[in-house]
């Protein structure tokens, strides 16, 4: 991470690279909250597609990237961090499937009125979980959403709205 105010941090931390990197990320501010999040969101996109093994070894990095955005802006980009274990959780052999509903759970509760905490508790967990009637019912009450309730997310939510009727698309298909 090349950062003003992480390099500093980076370069006083001992051990070999990983564990520096680790503790570096440990010790982070505030300040680059977003460079945390979104290299743990991009990261985590990439790993979805790749073998699970990659996904396993990568997990211990993004969980402490997650949980230190967490312990500085728990409701950063809508609840992100929650959204984003919940998502992770159901991608990883070995973690209890409850772990995920509740990351989706707490994203959902402290921001309700951005669709995308949603839309992806219905893509991940409720898929995963096979849960078919609560996937159908909440991409259903997506879709019925008016997007003039929250302008300044209006953007996001409409991308969400229509991967809800993509995803409904592909109902049949996602739950054979």
């Amino acid at each position: 991470m090349n950062h003003e105010d992480f390099i500093p941090i980076y370069r006083l931390s001992k051990g070999d690279s990983t564990f520096k990197l680790l503790s570096a990320i440990a010790d982070a501010p505030l300040s680059i909250v977003p460079g945390l999040y979104w290299w743990a969101i991009n990261l985590g996109m990439y790993l979805n597609n790749q073998p699970v093994l990659e996904r396993i070894k990568q997990r211990e990095l993004l969980e402490v990237i997650m949980h230190r955005v967490i312990s500085l802006d728990p409701g950063f980009n809508f609840s992100g961090p929650y959204r984003f274990f919940g998502s992770l959780y159901t991608r990883i052999p070995g973690i209890e499937l409850t772990q995920s509903k509740t990351y989706f759970d707490q994203a959902i509760t402290a921001n309700p009125e951005y669709l995308g905490n949603q839309v992806l508790m219905a893509q991940f967990y409720y898929q995963k979980a096979g849960n078919r009637e609560n996937f159908h019912n909440t991409l259903k009450k997506i879709l019925n959403t008016d997007l003039n309730k929250n302008p300044e997310i209006m953007a996001d939510n409409f991308f969400y709205q229509k991967k809800a009727k993509s995803l409904l698309k592909d109902e049949l298909i996602l739950f054979e």
